[in-house]
C-alpha cells in the first residue's frame, strides 16, 4: 500500500521538506511506499486530504517570527473533517536566490507573503527600495531568475541546489532561531498524544464572553501553549479561536474540560491529539531521487 501525502508545492518549498521529512519517519516505523504529491496552494493540500485523493497532508500552521498561517487555520475550520496526527517543527533558514552578482541591480524580490515578513528586517536595512511580490509559494519564482538578472527570490538554499541557482546571501531571516510548525492532516481519528488542538466561537461578543472558556482551562490545570484568533467572516468583533492545550484528549480531565467548554461556546471543534517529532533535513536529496 502507497502512502500518499499532499505538500505546497512547486519542488523545492519548506512543505516539501518537511514531507519528505515525514515519509522518512513513516518507512522507518513501517511504510512500505510513500508518494508525495504537490499542490499549488496550501488551501489546495489540505482540501486534497479532506476529499480522499491523498492519505495525509503536510501543512504549515505557525512561524516562530510571523505566528499563525492563515490560510490554514480558515481552511481547517470550514472543512472540519480532519484530525492532526503528528506535528514537524522545521527550522527555517532563508537565502535570496539570484544572478545579480551584487545587490546594486536588484529592483524586485519574490516570496510567498510568510518569507518576505521573516526577512523584513533585512530587506529594509539592504534592499529598501525593492518591490516585494507576493507569490503562492518560495519556488514559485525560480524559474524566472535565468532570465532576468535584476530580480531575486527568497527561498532556501535546499531550493538553490534543486534548481541549480546561485545564492547572493545567507541567511536572510530576522531572527536565527526562526521554525516552522507542519500539521500532518488525515481523515484518520487521532486520541493519543501530549497535546490538543482545538478552535471554538463564542455565543455573544460580550464583556467576559472568552473568559469563561479560558476559567475551564485554568480550573483544571490544562496549560495552553498557543491562543490565536480569526475573524469569524460573520461581523466586525466576530472571532474564532484556536487553542493547543498541552495535554491529550484521552485524559479524564481534559475530557471534562472540552464536556464544559461545550456549555459556553458557539461552535467547538477538536482536531485531535498528536506528539511532535523532531525533523532531520540532512539526506532530503536522497529521499527526493
Amino acid at each position: 500500500m502507497v502512502i500518499s501525502i499532499a505538500h505546497l508545492g512547486p519542488q523545492g518549498t519548506y512543505a516539501e521538506a518537511a514531507a519528505l521529512a515525514y515519509a522518512r519517519w513513516l518507512k522507518q516505523h513501517g511504510a512500505k511506499a510513500v508518494r508525495l504529491h504537490a499542490y499549488p496552494s496550501i488551501a489546495q493540500t489540505i482540501q486534497a486530504t479532506a476529499s480522499g485523493d491523498t492519505d495525509l497532508t503536510v501543512a504549515p500552521v505557525e512561524n516562530s517570527i510571523e505566528g499563525g498561517v492563515t490560510i490554514t487555520l480558515d481552511t481547517l475550520w470550514k472543512l472540519d473533517n480532519l484530525q492532526i496526527q503528528n506535528a514537524l517543527v522545521l527550522p527555517i533558514g532563508h537565502a535570496l536566490l539570484s544572478q545579480a552578482e551584487t545587490l546594486a541591480p536588484i529592483h524586485k524580490v519574490y516570496s510567498h507573503p510568510q518569507a518576505l515578513a521573516q526577512c523584513q528586517g533585512w530587506l529594509a536595512q539592504f534592499l529598501p527600495n525593492v518591490d516585494l511580490i507576493s507569490t503562492n509559494s518560495t519556488t514559485e519564482a525560480l524559474q524566472h531568475l535565468e532570465q532576468d538578472p535584476t530580480i531575486a527570490a527568497i527561498s532556501s538554499q535546499w531550493a538553490a541546489k534543486l534548481y541549480k541557482l546561485p545564492i547572493l546571501a545567507y541567511p536572510i531571516n530576522d531572527h536565527s532561531d526562526n521554525c516552522t510548525k507542519f500539521w500532518v492532516l488525515s481523515l484518520q481519528p487521532s486520541s493519543q498524544g501530549s497535546h490538543t488542538s482545538i478552535a471554538f466561537s463564542l455565543p455573544v461578543n460580550a464583556p467576559g464572553a472568552l473568559i469563561k472558556p479560558l476559567q475551564l482551562f485554568a480550573a483544571t490545570n490544562i496549560n495552553l501553549s498557543r491562543i490565536e484568533s480569526r475573524p469569524a467572516k460573520r461581523s466586525l468583533g466576530d472571532y474564532r479561536f484556536f487553542v493547543d492545550l498541552e495535554c491529550g484528549i484521552s485524559q479524564t480531565h481534559t475530557q471534562a474540560a472540552l464536556k464544559a467548554l461545550e456549555s459556553c461556546t458557539e461552535t467547538l471543534k477538536i482536531f485531535g491529539s498528536y506528539e511532535t517529532l523532531p525533523v532531520e533535513l540532512s539526506g532530503l536529496e536522497q529521499l527526493e531521487q
